[in-house]
C-alpha cells in the first residue's frame, strides 16, 4: 500500500500518518493539544514530539486549557524537571500563555474550532502534491493565521508552525496523491464543516 514516504520512518510515525494526520479536527481539546505540540516541535523532529505525546498529556493535565492557564511558577519548575517533555522554559511558558489566549478565543467565538477553521472558510483545502518536495512550508492561510494568533497573544505560532498545524488537524490535505490516505481523507469531508 503506497503512502507518504515520511510515514515509513518509524512505526509510531506510520500509525500517526495512517490514523490522524490530515483528518479534520473540530474538537477544541484536540485542537489545543496539537497547537501546543506543534509549538513544542519547533526546532525538533515531529517524531521526537510523537514519542513524548503521552508524557505531555500527563504533564499538561490532558491539555485542559483551563487548568493550564492557571499554572504558576511552581508548576513551571515541576514541568522543567520532567524528562518526558521538551524542557525548554520558553516553550513551557508559551504553553501557559497559549492556554490563556485559547480560552479568550473560545469566549469570543464560542469555540476554538469556529475561530481556527475560518482561515480556510470552514472547509479543508484539498491539495494534490506528487511528492514531498512539492509540499510548501507555509501558505497564505498559514501566514494569516500566524499573524492573527500573534496579535491575540499566542507564542510559537510562526507561519511554518501554523502550516504544520493545518496539516495535522486536516485544514489542508497534504497526503501525496499516490498515498492511500489522500482519497480517504478527502472523502471524510462530504459536507461543509460547522460554522
Amino acid at each position: 500500500m503506497d503512502k507518504c514516504a515520511w510515514a515509513l520512518a518509524s512505526p509510531l510515525e506510520e500509525r500517526y500518518h495512517d490514523s490522524e494526520w490530515g483528518v479534520p479536527v473540530q474538537d477544541d481539546r484536540l485542537l489545543f493539544e496539537f497547537l501546543i505540540l506543534e509549538g513544542a516541535q519547533a526546532g525538533l523532529s515531529w517524531a521526537t514530539i510523537l514519542k513524548k505525546r503521552e508524557a505531555y498529556r500527563q504533564a499538561f493535565d490532558n491539555f485542559d486549557a483551563k487548568l493550564m492557564a492557571a499554572y504558576d511558577a511552581d508548576k513551571v519548575q515541576v514541568l522543567l524537571t520532567n524528562p518526558g517533555i521538551v524542557r525548554n522554559r520558553l516553550k513551557v511558558q508559551a504553553s501557559i500563555t497559549n492556554a490563556q489566549a485559547f480560552l479568550a478565543v473560545q469566549a469570543e467565538f464560542g469555540s476554538f474550532a469556529a475561530y481556527i477553521w475560518q482561515f480556510v472558510d470552514h472547509q479543508p483545502v484539498q491539495n494534490a502534491w506528487e511528492n514531498r518536495q512539492a509540499v510548501p512550508a507555509t501558505s497564505p492561510q498559514a501566514d494569516a493565521m500566524s499573524k492573527d494568533l500573534k496579535k491575540r497573544g499566542f507564542k510559537f505560532v510562526g507561519s511554518t508552525i501554523c502550516y504544520a498545524y493545518m496539516q495535522a488537524i486536516g485544514m489542508v490535505n497534504d497526503h501525496w496523491t499516490g498515498c492511500f490516505r489522500h482519497q480517504e481523507v478527502q472523502a471524510l469531508v462530504q459536507r461543509p464543516l460547522a460554522d
